[in-house]
C-alpha cells in the first residue's frame, strides 16, 4: 500500500508553488482576451483557388491596419478573419480587398459581438465559474451531512472546492502564458472547457470521498482517520488513473488531429482533467486529513 497521506506537505508544496506561478502571471500578464470578451469582427469566407499562406491575406489586408488581426485556416480553401472592429464600414474594406485578392470568393458566415454584449459575456463567464465552484462546495456538503466522524461534512465540501479553484487557477495560468509567448486567445469556449473541467475533476473527488466514508462507517472507531484516507485512496487510484488516461489520449488525439478550431479547447480540458485528477488524489483528500490534524490540536 503506497502511504500517499504521510507525503502531504510535499504534494502541498507542489501545488502551492505552480498555483502561486499561475496567479502571478494571471496578475502582471492577464489572459489574451478573445472577440467574444473584447468585441469585434469574425468573418469566415472560402475562396475559389488554394490560398497557400496566410500572410498573402494579411499582406492584402495591412493597409487597412486592422487591430489584433487573426487569419485561421481550414477545410475547403476557407479562412476565418477575425478582427477587434465590428466598424460596417471598415467591413466592406476588407470585403472590397479580399475581392481583390479572389474575385469569385464567398461570405459563408460573419459574427458581430459589440463592446457591451462582450462585458455581459465576460461578467457573466466569470460569474458562472465562481457559481459552479460554490454549488458544488455546498452539494458535498450536504451530499455528506451523515458523515460526521471525525470531521464534519462542510469539511469535505471546502475540500473539494480548494482542489477545483486549484484546477482552474493552473489552467488559467497555462492559457496566461499561451497568450503572452504564443498570442493564443481565450473566448468563450475556455469557459466551457474550465467548466467541464470542474465536472470532471469533482466526479473524480466525490468517488474518493465516497470511499472514504464507506471505510469510515465500516472501521471500529480506534483505527485512525488517516490511515481510513489513505486506505481509500489506495483502494481508488488504479480507477482514477485508468479512467482519466484514457480521457487524456482521446484529448491527446483531438489536439494534435482535430483542427484548430477545437485545438486549444481540447489543449484546456488536457491540462485541467490531468491536474483535477492529481488534486483529487493528492490534494482534496490530505485536505480533510490536515483539517483533523488541526482539530485535534485545538482540542
Amino acid at each position: 500500500m503506497i502511504n500517499i497521506i504521510d507525503k502531504r506537505k510535499y504534494f502541498y508544496a507542489f501545488s502551492l508553488t505552480i498555483t502561486m506561478i499561475s496567479l502571478i502571471m494571471l496578475i502582471m500578464w492577464g489572459l489574451k482576451l478573445g472577440k467574444d470578451f473584447k468585441g469585434g469582427t469574425r468573418m469566415n469566407v472560402q475562396f475559389s483557388q488554394e490560398i497557400l499562406d496566410t500572410q498573402k491575406i494579411q499582406e492584402s489586408l495591412k493597409e487597412l491596419n486592422l487591430q489584433e488581426l487573426a487569419i485561421q485556416k481550414s477545410q475547403d480553401n476557407s479562412v476565418a478573419i477575425s478582427y477587434g472592429s465590428s466598424d460596417e464600414a471598415l467591413n466592406n474594406k476588407v470585403r472590397d480587398e479580399l475581392k481583390v485578392l479572389d474575385s469569385n470568393y464567398k461570405e459563408l458566415k460573419t459574427e458581430f459581438t459589440g463592446s457591451s454584449v462582450s462585458d455581459q459575456i465576460k461578467k457573466n463567464a466569470i460569474l458562472a465559474v465562481i457559481l459552479a465552484n460554490i454549488g458544488i462546495g455546498i452539494f458535498i456538503a450536504w451530499a455528506f451531512r451523515k458523515v460526521s466522524r471525525p470531521i464534519p461534512s462542510w469539511q469535505y465540501g471546502i475540500g473539494a472546492v480548494v482542489a477545483l479553484a486549484h484546477d482552474v487557477l493552473i489552467t488559467t495560468g497555462v492559457f496566461v502564458f499561451l497568450g503572452k509567448f504564443h498570442e493564443v486567445e481565450v473566448g468563450v469556449p475556455f469557459i466551457a472547457a474550465l467548466l467541464t473541467i470542474l465536472g470532471f475533476s469533482v466526479h473524480d473527488t466525490i468517488v474518493v470521498y465516497d470511499r472514504i466514508r464507506e471505510n469510515l462507517l465500516k472501521s471500529s472507531s480506534k483505527e485512525s482517520f488517516e490511515v481510513i484516507v489513505n486506505k481509500s485512496l489506495n483502494e481508488t487510484l488504479a480507477r482514477s488513473i485508468n479512467t482519466s488516461l484514457t480521457v487524456l489520449l482521446v484529448l491527446s488525439a483531438i489536439t494534435l488531429f482535430g483542427g484548430e478550431s477545437i485545438r486549444y479547447f481540447s489543449i484546456a480540458l488536457l491540462v485541467g482533467i490531468f491536474f483535477g485528477t492529481y488534486s483529487s488524489i493528492f490534494v482534496a483528500s490530505s485536505l480533510l486529513v490536515t483539517s483533523y490534524k488541526m482539530k485535534i490540536k485545538k482540542a
